[in-house]
């Protein structure tokens, strides 16, 4: 299976290219942005025009879009993959989604003879560059048979999850629990020691090597001692996904109270004019607090 497309070069998609570049897999690309996709081409590799065109060409397709939606659209829409794939190609689909809508995409698709991968995906942007990001994956034995060594090329780890769509996308569900909780909870800590007085380069260095600590809170508040607000994640993104979050637990009536918190939280910074900002500034909820400004 040595000839790969991947569709969405964003933060996460072009580092992933750029892996399975390195690995020496024969690669189309394609992107909403054209020239995002002629500038990775330019070095190596294919920028298709369409859709159906990178399908026809490539026995896996991954797709790294923001979410279900638009993944339905590169399956199924009017220039859709799922037309063009060949039967026994392998699509593998790393977006945030429900459980219950991958499930229904390998379905729609084992009609076609095409596999599927559930294979969301997590790490950050340079994790993705240098092929060490993590991947949270359910499949058919088949499925992993064809797309093992794609999968290694990009991911330091790739987690087996169960042989079905469906539970890589509900551990990751889970991951983003804990994401979005943290970078509330980081961003409360921070707006407190602002309210309060504390000098917020201080509060970072002792945090950060103090039992408080968490990845977020030492990634996300470097962001906001910068004031820099750049989207790497927006909160938009927490707010699509800690919706997910709940509407996987309500089915069975779990409560989670943090979750709930969390995404009133984020669903404020949107309105109040922050979606497509870092989700770091979720900070800016918080009233009476003087925030870090860039120095530019």
């Amino acid at each position: 299976m040595s000839h790969v497309g991947v569709v969405g070069l964003g933060a996460m998609g072009l580092g992933m290219a750029k892996s399975l570049r390195r690995a020496g897999f024969a690669l189309q690309v394609f992107d909403v942005r054209s020239d995002v996709a002629r500038a990775f081409a330019s070095d190596g590799g294919t920028a298709c025009a369409t859709l159906a065109e990178l399908g026809a060409a490539s026995d896996v397709v991954i797709s790294v879009v923001v979410n279900a939606a638009q993944t339905e659209s590169v399956l199924f829409g009017a220039d859709g993959v799922a037309a063009t794939m060949k039967a026994g190609s392998v699509f593998v689909m790393c977006s945030t989604v429900d459980p219950k809508v991958s499930q229904d995409f390998e379905e729609r698709l084992a009609r076609s003879g095409i596999l599927y991968i559930d294979a969301p995906i997590s790490g950050g942007a340079a994790k993705a560059a240098s092929g060490e990001m993590t991947m949270m994956t359910s499949a058919r034995p088949e499925a992993y048979a064809k797309a093992d060594a794609v999968l290694d090329a990009m991911a330091g780890k790739v987690y087996r999850l169960g042989n079905r769509a469906g539970a890589g996308s509900k551990v990751k569900v889970i991951n983003q629990l804990l994401a979005g909780v943290h970078i509330a909870a980081a961003a409360e800590a921070m707006a407190l020691g602002l309210r309060e007085g504390v000098d917020p380069d201080a509060l970072y260095e002792v945090i950060t090597h103090s039992a408080g600590n968490s990845w977020m809170f030492e990634n996300r508040m470097a962001h906001v001692l910068a004031g820099d607000y750049t989207p790497l994640s927006a909160v938009d993104i927490f707010v699509k996904d800690l919706g997910l979050v709940l509407d996987m637990a309500r089915s069975s009536k779990f409560p989670l109270p943090l979750s709930s918190t969390a995404h009133q939280m984020f669903m404020q910074a949107s309105t109040a004019g922050f979606a497509r900002e870092d989700d770091s500034a979720v900070i800016k909820i918080f009233p009476g607090i003087e925030l870090p400004v860039s120095p530019s």
